[in-house]
């Protein structure tokens, strides 16, 4: 997360305090993006549950959170990563302990996770303010620290005469503390002028401090705090106080204070904001501070307090949703994002009085406002929306107009979630297919392009460090790294990568979060630390060309106390802990300020590895070519008066009293005592950039105590302001090279000792002088690597004469050297370059290395997608090579070269299939070609299994799975029968099965489409040989058909029990089958009685035949009937019957069955003359209503041999004219045994369910 930056005038972080640690441990981190205004709450656990600070070895300057993908930018004091690849793990949780400070992204990966990007420093401080939010940050009462501490042998004349022994477990919990703006109070205060200088009383005109304390009476239960400080000059501090239960997880009290006189005094508003009301949280507007927004408890009530005034008046707002988090816009003061904790955006353009909801299912710290300068419309919101696990959308959309309509989605294809970053001008994201993520960038809002990395980094995890300065630092952890990363730099627009140092340390923070040892130096552009494995040591480096080379630190020449250091390089050397600091109020382990340049304070340990022993603070002012050690214990180090004094305050096991302050760059320091009583030290609030010189400590004298805020202003340290006699100037060196970052830098800052005060204004750079450039002002282009003598040379898998960088748009090119200047870098060229790129003709080539793919690399896209397709040539001539893209679906499509393909070749495909996709270039001088098989598929809504439900054992049975919609070749059918252990599979929808056992048997189809599977099932009945006659009903019966399965299930159970209780016929021996579709119609299957001998077979047909001519006769008297509803009978009438009765299984067919077999031709003859008149049965004519493509073929219900003809469906008369034929029939005295048998034979597969 972010790193808060003291040119901010507030804060906003949340840290745990814990007993005897009077530094506090940050229980979430804290992010600040350059465009974003990020406010995020923080989940509080007990202390007794906390974990106490980490050894120095696990603490980093760069974190990346797990909902964040990428960080980007540099915090004046350190510097936040970001990862570009998620870490979904406890991602929610992580983001309600994300800080109430800006949240970064790509990460973001972090990358990524999710990742956050701190705020950008800019040369114009009033700029900077504008953009970076108001943080409030929330303090809990400290102890003394637990972490035991080695020390120097040396003595300190410096050091307190207090007792440093650690008690971790003897002092009791600590309490926490915020700031906020308040108004006087009548109570008394304590005020102290003049202050002890190395024990002696001082006269006015000596150094001195003046201080007041002020305690917050009746608050001493309450053990959070959040503190504002307006800035900008303003005398209004805010502090909001509470009391957390950690049992019930919620704010039970809150108390909100206001001083109108820089912290004298303060004033409780309780009445003013209601007095039942219980604030939760406190907001303050980065580009208008009078603008403040707090929260109430929503255990209580979900509500807005906002006040224009500083505090002065709250109006109360009711909204219907929780707020998890807070985006401010960076330009619009009103214009607000709100996330709720039922992961929903809402949107404001009043300031919190009216909220209109943007979008759901929004991942947390997903979501951006718009870049000024760089999106159209300056109320553009970027969103990542999950729409399935791991797996989310881009979507670009006004904050007032996001509907559907309104959507862009500028990504083609899924991301992962917690990938999504804006920041600068780069937009990062994250693509994970087959186990390999894949990583692109869109720079200046143009198409995402893939980030290219060496061929064989083959990255594990990225992360992105900054977007500083139109650059990408990203650090990356390849395919043989476990716990180191390496940091690859980029060029402009993010797409190409090289290799800048190895094996970066990095651990992982408590919810997992990647920490990385790299620091970027505040004031020095292209200046950096980093900490480097070596061996299995931990050693620190610096680069004064943005990585282009590094050096180790050199060690001071001698200890705090005078002694000399013998430590010589490379064999010993400083080493410093870059980590940030984890409470806001603290000034970290090392810092650097811009106002200051060359100027470093860090702790850290001299030897030969980075050390959590044997600390002391080091120094350096002239950016880092010489060092000096300070004070040989750890101590908090502010920079005062716009970075003209420094001021110390001991870490300490204690309670403490005194502090230091130094006007000559820490070569000497002046105690102060800045209270009477020994104070436990909470944090240090103060307001950088200022006319007035105060700062704050916050602290309790006890555990009980109530909270202590004492005032202290240190304007009677100097004399006077100064003037042009009392600067002078310095030159910046690299190892006494005059020229760092291709030019001579000289600056100006303050004579050291001289006691006068700096002007905000005063121009830091003396003069700048470009140099002659070197090739130290060059880094390796991609795919090329620093070899042992510093030269580049192309990687064995790296073709340097390639297409990458080849002829597109003219005759001829800049071909790389292997060199690329690096970026800020202004030296200036000679004349003769050796390392800059130089223009050749294009030669002739003929196409080599053609390749095509998907966008996303993926070989399946759904049907009517656009899917986009990028053709990649490694060699050939661009300019004059023509490129054809047959698509396989009978469109093909031709350019005249490849530069025309840049942004891929987007085509539909409007039906399912497998595809061939050939790409061919061509030239005068060859050609090439390439092919991918693409499956265009469309989602599986539905699966039906057609099958009999009757059929004869040892006959084959035919089987087919109906997909909605219809697929072709791009299903996989799984085939389950009764008990069988493993299925049949097929890419077809259909199978032939044989039964060679009497009995039910269940049938199951699965139907597999992508990561979709569906299933049907039927129970088959097989028997030896059975009857079947066609049913109809009354029309009345369609009216109320509303064909569903159920209702077929019910109503062939009704005529089953029907057709038994006027046969007598049992149950067990019908089985009744409704079709789909109107009109209704059914097939009646008779079986053989199980409780007859089986010996006797052909007794057994003729009592078959026998209950079929019964059924025969009741069906054609009418007798058949059953009640629909009051008032509606339906009649059963027979219609025909189907093939099983005619059905022989002797060997020899009888003279009959040939009969019928001549009958069916002549049926045929009548079906065709039929179907020429157009005549069809209404119901089959709505069955090929539904299947447009073909009529579909009926198959036998018994599996008929192959020499029966199949008939088609339309080829049936219609209903009009068989009801027409029956009511003919039936004046005649019924329809003839023969005819119905002939017809049935005409009619196959109908028994399908």
């Amino acid at each position: 997360m972010g790193l808060w930056s003291f040119f901010s005038f507030s804060l906003l972080a949340f840290v745990l305090l814990y007993p005897f640690h009077p530094k506090f441990v940050a229980q979430a981190e804290i992010s600040s993006p350059t465009t974003d205004n990020r406010f995020y709450r923080l989940e509080i656990t007990p202390l007794e549950a906390s974990v106490t600070r980490k050894s120095t070895e696990d603490e980093v300057s760069f974190k990346v959170d797990n909902n964040a993908k990428v960080l980007s930018d540099f915090e004046t004091e350190s510097v936040v990563v970001g990862a570009l690849n998620p870490n979904n793990g406890n991602q929610e949780g992580n983001e309600i302990q994300g800080g109430l400070g800006h949240e970064a992204h790509i990460g973001i990966i972090t990358v990524p996770n999710y990742p956050k990007i701190p705020s950008k420093q800019y040369d114009d401080i009033s700029e900077d303010n504008q953009r970076r939010p108001t943080a409030i940050k929330m303090l809990e009462r400290t102890f003394p620290d637990t972490r035991k501490r080695v020390k120097r042998s040396v003595g300190s004349t410096y050091t307190e005469n207090v007792d440093r022994s650690i008690h971790g477990d003897a002092q009791p919990r600590g309490r926490f503390v915020e700031t906020v703006q308040g108004v006087s109070n009548s109570r008394a205060e304590y005020r102290r002028t003049g202050e002890e200088v190395k024990g002696s009383n001082p006269r006015q005109s000596e150094p001195h401090l003046d201080t007041s304390t002020f305690a917050l009476s009746g608050d001493s239960a309450h053990n959070q705090a959040m503190v504002h400080w307006s800035g900008h000059n303003s005398s209004v501090i805010l502090i909001l106080t509470k009391l957390y239960d950690f049992n019930l997880g919620a704010v039970t009290e809150s108390s909100l204070w206001r001083s109108t006189d820089y912290g004298s005094t303060y004033t409780k508003l309780n009445d003013k904001v209601g007095s039942r009301t219980v604030l939760s949280y406190l907001y303050v507007c980065p580009t208008n501070k009078q603008k403040i927004m707090m929260l109430s408890d929503p255990e209580v009530e979900s509500a807005v307090l906002i006040s224009s005034d500083e505090g002065a008046s709250f109006e109360k707002h009711l909204i219907n949703f929780n707020i998890l988090s807070l985006l401010f816009h960076p330009a619009q003061e009103n214009w607000i994002l709100a996330y709720s904790h039922d992961s929903k955006l809402y949107s404001s353009m009043d300031f919190g009085k009216k909220w209109q909801l943007v979008h759901d299912n929004v991942m947390p710290g997903r979501f951006y406002w718009a870049v000024m300068g760089l999106d159209r419309e300056s109320d553009v919101v970027h969103i990542e929306t999950r729409i399935a696990k791991g797996c989310a959308k881009y979507v670009k959309c006004r904050a007032q107009r996001c509907t559907e309509a309104n959507r862009q989605y500028l990504f083609p294809g899924h991301v992962d979630t917690n990938s999504l970053v804006v920041q600068d001008e780069y937009v990062f994201t994250q693509v994970t297919k087959t186990g390999r993520a894949s990583y692109f960038v869109s720079y200046m809002r143009e198409s995402f392009k893939r980030m290219k990395l060496p061929k064989y980094c083959l990255p594990k995890d990225m992360h992105i460090i900054s977007t500083d300065e139109k650059q990408v630092f990203a650090a990356v952890q390849e395919w043989n790294q476990n716990n180191t990363y390496s940091l690859y730099i980029s060029d402009s627009p993010g797409v190409y990568f090289t290799l800048s140092l190895e094996n970066l340390r990095t651990s992982r923070g408590p919810a997992g979060n990647l920490l990385v040892d790299f620091y970027k130096v505040e004031g020095i552009h292209g200046m950096y630390l980093a900490n480097k494995m070596v061996d299995h040591h931990i050693k620190t480096f610096i680069t004064y060309n943005k990585g282009q080379t590094w050096a180790l630190l050199p060690a001071p020449a001698t200890d705090v106390v005078g002694n000399n250091i013998h430590c010589i390089l490379p064999f010993c050397s400083l080493h410093l802990h870059l980590e940030m600091s984890e409470n806001p109020y603290t000034s970290g382990p090392i810092t650097s300020k811009k106002s200051v340049p060359g100027i470093i304070v860090a702790t850290g340990n001299i030897g030969t590895e980075l050390s959590s022993t044997n600390l002391g603070m080091f120094l350096t002012s002239d950016a880092g070519n010489s060092w000096r050690q300070i004070f040989d214990e750890e101590h908090n180090i502010w920079f005062l008066d716009n970075g003209g004094a420094l001021l110390a305050v001991l870490h300490a096991a204690t309670p403490i009293r005194h502090l230091w302050i130094s006007l000559d760059e820490g070569k000497k320091w002046d105690r102060h005592s800045f209270s009477l009583a020994p104070l436990y030290v909470d944090g240090v609030l103060m307001e950088p950039e200022s006319d007035n010189h105060i700062i704050t400590f916050f602290g309790h004298f006890s555990h009980r105590s109530e909270w202590q805020l004492i005032k202290i202003d240190y304007k009677g340290l100097f004399s006077r302001r100064c003037m042009d006699g009392d600067y002078q100037t310095w030159h910046l060196l690299n190892k006494g090279e005059l020229c760092v970052m291709g030019e001579k830098q000289i600056y100006m800052k303050r004579r050291p000792g001289n006691r006068c005060m700096l002007a905000q204004d005063y121009s830091r750079i003396y003069s700048s002088e470009p140099c002659l450039c070197t090739a130290y002002d060059f880094e390796c282009d991609y795919g090329w690597e620093r070899q042992a003598d510093g030269k580049c040379s192309p990687a064995f898998w790296f073709n340097p004469n390639g297409a990458a960088k080849s002829c597109s748009n003219s005759q001829s090119f800049l071909n790389s050297t292997g060199y690329r200047k690096v970026l800020s870098n202004n030296c200036k060229e000679g004349g003769k370059n050796v390392y800059s790129p130089r223009r050749q003709a294009c030669r002739p080539r003929p196409p080599r290395g053609l390749r095509l793919s998907t966008s996303q690399g993926e070989l399946s896209a759904t049907v009517g997608s656009n899917v986009t397709f990028m053709v990649y040539l490694d060699d050939g001539d661009l300019l004059k090579t023509s490129i054809q893209l047959d698509f396989g679906d009978g469109i093909r499509i031709t350019y005249s070269n490849l530069s025309r393909t840049d942004d891929g070749i987007k085509h539909i495909y409007r039906t399912t299939g497998i595809y061939r996709v050939t790409a061919s270039a061509e030239n005068n001088q060859g050609s090439d070609s390439s092919t991918l098989f693409l499956h265009i598929t469309s989602p599986v809504e539905r699966v039906y299994l057609s099958a009999p439900i009757v059929t004869i054992r040892g006959k084959e049975a035919n089987l087919t799975a109906v997909v909605w919609p219809s697929h072709t070749r791009t299903l996989t059918f799984f085939w389950w029968f009764d008990n069988s252990s493993e299925p049949i599979i097929t890419l077809e929808g259909s199978i032939s099965y044989t039964f060679q056992r009497e009995g039910k048997k269940k049938v199951t189809v699965q139907v597999a489409s992508g990561n979709t599977v569906m299933q049907d099932s039927k129970v088959i009945t097989v028997k030896e040989f059975f009857r079947s006659l066609l049913l109809s009903f009354s029309p009345a019966l369609d009216e109320h058909n509303p064909d569903i399965p159920e209702w077929r299930e019910d109503i062939g159970r009704v005529v089953r029990t029907a057709l038994s209780q006027v046969s007598g016929v049992t149950d067990d021996q019908l089985l009744v089958s409704l079709y789909p579709g109107l009109p209704t119609t059914a097939e009646l299957f008779i079986l053989p009685d199980e409780h007859t001998s089986s010996e006797h077979k052909r007794q057994r047909e003729e009592a078959l035949d026998t209950i079929s001519d019964i059924f025969v006769t009741a069906l054609n008297q009418g007798l058949i009937q059953f009640e629909l509803k009051a008032d509606i009978r339906i009649i059963v009438y027979i219609t025909q019957q189907t093939l099983a009765p005619l059905v022989d299984t002797n060997s020899i067919h009888s003279g009959s069955a040939m009969l019928m077999l001549l009958t069916v031709v002549f049926v045929g003859l009548a079906a065709f003359f039929i179907y020429k008149f157009k005549r069809k049965i209404p119901w089959i004519h709505v069955q090929t209503e539904d299947s447009h493509e073909k009529e579909p073929e009926v198959i036998s219900t018994v599996g008929q041999n192959d020499n029966i003809s199949k008939v088609k469906l339309s080829e049936f008369p219609s209903q009009k004219e068989l009801m027409e034929k029956e009511l003919e029939a039936r004046s005649r005295g019924g329809i003839g045994r023969n005819m119905e048998r002939i017809v049935t034979r005409e009619f196959p597969n109908c028994t399908n369910v």
